[in-house]
């Protein structure tokens, strides 16, 4: 074989090596992503053992947060006069949420399984963007349907429930 062939066909193998690396540690680094903005809520929702548990009535709405009245259910809990979940598209005046208290603070977040998959909203996110880079990026279309599909199923169950 002439030197310009194999040289030419060592390029296109580091080429395809640098693609294959620099998409798929943007696809892990949208991934992490997701992982990290959804654990922040989603560690008091799901590992509930020793936290604070109860009832918010909204009473009051403004434009990022409301409040109301936290009535414990757990025991150990105490009863506080207003407690503040953030605002969103789940959270309305006069209804009821079960929630779960931050530690040291009267902030709380919604549990049960609509909190749980509210939380993890973020990362349905992130599955659905790196399912381009994965597609794209590293044609490996099986896994970014795999992917997409979990990223949609994801959000459609938290729309769904709550």
């Amino acid at each position: 074989m002439p030197s310009a062939v194999v040289s030419s066909q060592g390029a296109v193998a580091v080429l395809r090596f640098g693609r294959v690396a620099a998409m798929g540690t943007v696809a892990v680094l949208i991934l992490i992503a997701g992982v990290w903005a959804s654990w922040g809520t989603a560690h008091h929702v799901m590992l509930t053992k020793g936290r604070e548990s109860g009832t918010i009535e909204v009473t009051r709405c403004g434009a990022d947060t409301c409040s109301g009245l936290y009535t414990p259910v757990s025991e150990g809990s105490r009863a506080r006069e207003s407690v503040v979940v953030e605002k969103s598209v789940a959270v309305r005046k006069g209804q009821t949420y079960t929630v779960v208290v931050k530690p040291g603070s009267d902030d709380v977040v919604r549990s049960g399984p609509a909190g749980v998959l509210y939380a993890w909203v973020p990362m349905g996110g992130a599955l659905l963007l790196a399912s381009i880079v994965v597609a794209g990026g590293l044609r490996r279309t099986r896994l970014a349907w795999v992917m997409a599909g979990s990223g949609v199923a994801l959000l459609t169950a938290a729309f769904v429930t709550i």
